[in-house]
């Protein structure tokens, strides 16, 4: 089995680090191969970073049709719809499997996120996903993805602030690192606060290896069904579905 996981951005340190929190997740036997655009945003904080971010996005998945499921290593599950319609693989979210994960887990979660511009979107996506009810709050550190790759920053001690934080006025009973960057933050900080930490990576990898075992894929009946075919325009030529 091979799983593909992309983030989004072109970070490629980001890339290095999710992908080490994606093979370690990995059942024994199971590939994991992380890869980022070539082009688009170095980091995706907002909706512009978003819409810019997903060509590069679609192009890693037309490159990796040898792969048996697709994992999207980005929060805000950047260009999820769309990468579920260029593919008949399962594609998963790391927002909507973290979600998903600590709703079993707990009656209640707060998300922790970077920059207080990425709750609105996070925010939408629980709703999008039914879970929102299951959802105490939405909080931002106030950390810029791109500090999280910065060893010198305060990052990690704001997002442990924020948790802190949550888990006392909350009513939290789990928490959800809002961004990939995170994946490397979440077994410390599950041991130093005593209560389950969730990288979305990790809860994103076993779930599509679930899928696959399963034998399931993205449902082409309608919703994401393939494009029909036409020539799009200027540079976005080389994306026209055929």
């Amino acid at each position: 089995m091979l799983i593909c996981v992309i983030n989004p951005n072109t970070t490629a340190s980001m890339t290095a680090k999710i992908g080490v929190a994606a093979r370690a997740a990995a059942s024994p036997g199971v590939e994991v191969r992380a890869v980022n655009p070539a082009f688009g945003p170095p980091s995706i904080e907002g909706y512009l970073d978003e819409a810019f971010s997903v060509p590069g996005l679609l192009a890693e998945i037309a490159g990796a049709a040898d792969a048996d499921a697709f994992v999207i290593a980005c929060f805000d599950d950047t260009g999820l719809e769309a990468a579920r319609c260029a593919t008949a693989a399962p594609v998963v979210g790391i927002g909507e499997a973290a979600f998903h994960v600590a709703s079993l887990i707990s009656e209640k979660f707060s998300v922790v996120t970077t920059l207080p511009r990425s709750i609105a979107p996070i925010e939408r996506n629980l709703v999008k996903y039914g879970l929102a009810a299951r959802c105490a709050r939405v909080r931002a550190a106030d950390v810029p993805v791109l500090a999280l790759e910065d060893p010198g920053s305060d990052a990690r001690r704001a997002i442990e602030a924020e948790i802190l934080r949550a888990l006392a006025q909350d009513g939290a009973e789990a928490i959800v690192l809002g961004c990939a960057g995170m994946t490397d933050l979440a077994r410390d900080l599950g041991e130093k606060t005593g209560v389950p930490v969730l990288d979305g990576v990790a809860c994103a990898v076993g779930l599509a290896e679930t899928l696959v075992r399963l034998g399931l894929g993205t449902s082409k009946r309608c919703t994401y069904a393939p494009p029909l075919a036409k020539t799009y325009a200027g540079d976005f030529a080389k994306f026209s579905p055929k």
